[in-house]
């Protein structure tokens, strides 16, 4: 008997070490001395991702409704899109599994593929995307789907074929909990990162990261404050792109 028990805690131990998530591309920022931080008993501020494995690489977002630059009256306008290889039921959750980003603002879910949204005149450009457990947008070809239309008397975008981001994580005015990760979780939408080559720049005030491929960033230890998060599509060479929604900020709070 306490040889079984002692092959089941051994199972269990190698169970919780396995399951814990390798960390890649950490890196150490100072903070300025302006914050205040206290270089003996503050922690160090680290971006870091995780390794790890794409969740439903084979989903398919289809969008239906709006067509190419379709224009629609003011008021209310149709979205209808067609899911697959993804379990859209999981809605019975309460968890939203579909998003809508409308000209590089917040995010707003949705449980159903079929929705309206109430718009006023104005040119549009919606990104919407599929989610994992975590919240965060899966980012294999076919996850997402982007698309531009028309409200009212508006011209469309001017023609472009430079790559663009959506972001997903944080929204405007988010607030985390000393202690807490801050996720910063982006799409390039119309391009590949390495063959294109590109990178996407983070600053959080001072604090300065880069990355050259899709996968969430995550920052920890950030002192309790008011952050303004900029993140922006550049070439490898630092050359910013010309693209209306190249570059997203959002205020965050940590607290």
């Amino acid at each position: 008997m306490n040889k079984i028990l002692t092959l089941l805690s051994f199972i269990c131990l190698f169970s919780a070490c396995s399951s814990e998530k390798e960390r890649v591309n950490e890196e150490v920022v100072e903070l300025p001395t302006s914050q205040g931080a206290d270089e003996v008993t503050t922690p160090q501020v680290k971006f870091f991702q995780y390794e790890d494995q794409a969740a439903y690489p084979d989903a398919i977002l289809e969008l239906y409704t709006p067509l190419g630059n379709q224009i629609f009256k003011p008021g209310k306008v149709p979205f209808e899109f067609n899911v697959k290889n993804f379990p859209f039921d999981l809605n019975e959750t309460k968890e939203f599994k579909l998003f809508n980003i409308l000209n590089g603002g917040d995010p707003v879910g949705f449980y159903s593929p079929i929705f309206q949204r109430d718009l006023t005149e104005g040119s549009y450009r919606v990104v919407a995307y599929l989610v994992d457990e975590e919240g965060l947008a899966l980012k294999n070809f076919g996850n997402y789907v982007d698309r531009d239309f028309q409200v009212g008397d508006s011209r469309p975008f001017p023609y472009s074929a430079e790559p663009y981001l959506a972001l997903n994580y944080p929204r405007s005015d988010q607030v985390y909990q000393a202690g807490s990760e801050v996720v910063i979780d982006f799409l390039v939408i119309g391009g590949d990162m390495k063959l294109d080559g590109l990178k996407v720049a983070i600053q959080l005030n001072d604090l300065s990261y880069e990355i050259d491929h899709m996968a969430p960033v995550r920052i920890e230890n950030l002192p309790s404050g008011t952050y303004q998060v900029k993140v922006q599509l550049l070439r490898s060479n630092g050359k910013e792109l010309d693209g209306p929604f190249s570059s997203v900020s959002k205020d965050i709070i940590v607290r």
